[in-house]
């Protein structure tokens, strides 16, 4: 805790006064109380004495906190506190605001009849608070005597009616006072090209911190770095907030994140513009002429590729290439994530990370990458810290440790339940000796056997419905996104199939198996729909070798079943727990196969995907079925 008792408030007062003074035009019009504060660069008044201010407590009936004491012996009153109160109280205009604007009852109509005590409390902090405010813009400074801290310092609350927010909380009157003294710098930093240059000996201080904080980042310590940004951005100094921006874009941060003087600097727009324009596209309901005001000052030619990129990002096409070794790196890394091999992809990326130039001094990272459509999803707050504490740009230091990769390996993952609990049913083939890209040859038919661009499997799923003109009962084609399962295998995945019906279900083991091994399984042990059921099916040559299903309370089984997978040892003992059987099973699956499935990619990430021919034989004679056909 701060002893704001020893706090040193003439020097603070008379730098502050200082800096207001010279930030004014020697031909600026004034009034004459302000004339006289900039001819003797001072804001503040004579100071109270002790008798003053005890004749204040003595008229309001409590001893006023510390740190306002302290600093009525230093000046009774103030000028200009921050951007929008002109005149603070000293010992004869503080006074309490006893409801006098109204405030209570009309927050008091806002409460219902759940609103707890912290609520009603703070509606009821325009009947006890003190104010200090005395001339200013709507805004209304209180000092509240129940929100009192163990030194014996009140809380400090604004509030002004044109800021759609809460009153603002700040610990004491002195951290008040250093707020206001920020706003006042935020404020006069953002001036006019005619106006001249804000600079003082706090201004400078905190530019040299900014400098040694950027060193900082490119050195790994970020954390340090970041403070440091933040500090600078309060003060409103130019660059903190795009500097900042970079670290809290890699730490999984998105809102308010702009890169606010750097964006629209031509040499950093390359990286900057695209997590700009996707952070948009993120969000539908944003009319696209917002982003012009984040990129104010841009010229024409930004603008427009400000545009384009936007329509890359939307369309999926958008792809991260930076130049040299590292951006030969990049690519290998886009290849290893098209295939699902997301630990891969972001070792290759941070191993690289040495190699990597930045566009200029105050570019901190690579930053481009999160809008790509492969790389993107390989982001995650414990990554971007990895990311950001390692060495770059020129810069030595001691590199972290590798971090856990996402992918747990094997199989088991899929009995886990998701958020939502929506994968509940799955299927999934796996093809020995053949690359993902060979997946719909094997099965699909004519249009189908097409990869589409890497998507998400949602979007997939909303593509797909969208271009499909004719639904049948009878008709399962699936829609599979694909990849690497492993040394030598290829997996294509379902994770919201269709319902599962055991008199027509045709396994694709056989016409994925041409040439070579070919494994099916499609798991509903926890499916909501139905009984709980399990189909394991292997084919060789083209040939099935064995295949089991459970379903309806019974196995049927056909061929030479290796021991580890026989149905036997996990169907038909004491009563089972699905997610217990359906672990084991996808355990004794994956360690018979040696394969696994990217649980990140499949889950987070974007694959290639096509549409199978269908799982289920067609009608026989007699048998009725529904088709659905639009347009």
């Amino acid at each position: 805790m701060t002893d704001t008792t020893a706090f040193d408030w003439r020097s603070f007062l008379l730098k502050w006064s200082g800096e207001w003074a010279d930030s004014l035009p020697d031909d600026d019009t004034r009034s004459a109380d302000d004339e006289a504060a900039w001819q003797a660069r001072w804001l503040g008044f004579p100071p109270a004495s002790e008798g003053r201010i005890a004749a204040m407590e003595e008229r309001l009936g409590r001893r006023m906190p510390p740190s306002y004491r302290e600093f009525l012996k230093v000046s009774d009153g103030w000028r200009h506190a921050g951007g929008f109160v002109w005149l603070l109280a000293g010992t004869k205009d503080a006074r309490w605001h006893d409801n006098e604007s109204g405030l209570a009852d009309l927050m008091e109509e806002y409460l219902d009849e759940d609103a707890g005590p912290e609520e009603r409390q703070e509606a009821d902090l325009w009947r006890r608070g003190l104010q200090l405010d005395v001339e200013a813009d709507a805004t209304y400074v209180l000092l509240d005597p129940e929100d009192v801290a163990e030194d014996g310092e009140w809380a400090v609350y604004t509030w002004a009616s044109w800021r759609a927010a809460p009153p603002e909380r700040h610990a004491n009157f002195l951290a008040f006072m250093q707020d206001m003294h920020r706003e006042f710098h935020s404020l006069r930093a953002h001036r006019d090209d005619e106006e001249p240059e804000f600079a003082n000996d706090t201004t400078r201080e905190l530019d040299a911190r900014m400098e040694e904080a950027r060193l900082r980042a490119l050195r790994g310590d970020w954390e340090q770095a970041g403070r440091a940004l933040d500090e600078a951005k309060e003060y409103g100094r130019p660059r903190a907030a795009g500097l900042g921006d970079q670290i809290r874009r890699l730490l999984g941060e998105t809102s308010m994140v702009y890169f606010d003087g750097l964006v629209t600097d031509p040499r950093y727009a390359p990286e900057l513009l695209p997590p700009l324009v996707a952070e948009h596209a993120a969000h539908s309901y944003r009319d696209d002429s917002t982003l012009l005001f984040h990129l104010r000052g841009a010229d024409e030619d930004l603008v427009s590729l400000a545009y384009a990129t936007l329509d890359q990002v939307r369309n999926g096409t958008y792809r991260y290439a930076p130049a040299g070794p590292f951006g030969e790196a990049v690519e290998r890394a886009r290849e290893l994530a098209r295939w699902g091999d997301s630990d891969g992809a972001w070792r290759t990326l941070t191993d690289a990370l040495p190699l990597w130039e930045p566009l200029g001094p105050d570019h901190l990272a690579p930053l481009a990458w999160v809008a790509d459509p492969l790389l993107g999803p390989l982001l995650t707050p414990e990554r971007g810290r990895e990311l950001l504490s390692t060495p770059r740009g020129g810069q030595e230091g001691e590199a972290p440790p590798p971090g856990a990769g996402l992918d747990p390996g094997g199989l088991a993952w899929l009995a886990e339940p998701d958020p939502g609990n929506n994968r509940t049913s799955y299927r999934f083939v796996l093809v020995e000796g053949v690359g993902p890209e060979e997946l719909p040859g094997r099965l699909a038919d004519g249009d189908g056997a097409v990869l589409n661009e890497p998507m998400t499997l949602w979007e997939a799923r909303r593509g797909s419905l969208g271009s499909r003109q004719e639904f049948s009962s009878f008709d399962d084609r699936a829609l599979m996104a694909v990849g690497r399962a492993g040394a030598g295998w290829s997996f294509a995945f379902d994770g919201d199939p269709a319902p599962f019906d055991q008199r027509r279900f045709v396994s694709p083991a056989a016409a994925a198996g041409a040439g070579t091994r070919a494994v099916v399984v499609w798991s509903g042990l926890r499916s909501w729909h139905g009984e709980p059921f399990f189909h394991l099916s292997l084919a060789l040559d083209g040939v099935e070798q064995y295949a089991f299903t459970h379903a309806d309370g019974e196995t049927r089984r056909s061929g030479e079943i290796p021991r580890a997978l026989d149905p036997s040892r996990f169907f038909g003992g004491a009563p089972e727990d699905s997610a217990e059987v359906e672990r084991s099973l996808l355990e004794a699956v994956g360690g018979e196969f040696g394969v696994s499935l990217p649980r990140h990619a499949i889950v987070n990430g974007r694959l290639h995907t096509f549409t199978t021919r269908s799982w289920t034989r067609p009608p026989r004679d007699g048998e009725t079925y529904a088709v659905l056909r639009i347009g």
